[in-house]
């Protein structure tokens, strides 16, 4: 997974794989999922991400099972 944030656009890109998308679909009008043909979610995007998501601040946690 990759997480990226475009300053310039205040665009916030979170990759979950590196696969061909097959469709995108509009979740709200600045939040966009792009999934592939077997419906796994390969982007997710998110417009004015300083505001909405709280970019670029990030933080990362990984819990044992």
């Amino acid at each position: 997974m990759k997480v990226r944030y475009f300053a310039d656009t205040d665009t916030l890109l979170i990759e979950f794989r590196d696969s061909p998308v097959a469709e995108t679909r509009d979740l709200d009008e600045n939040t966009v999922l792009d999934v592939d043909a077997q419906g796994n979610i390969c982007f997710i995007t998110v417009e004015h991400a300083s505001q909405r998501a709280g970019a670029p601040q990030f933080s990362y946690e990984q819990v044992a099972a």
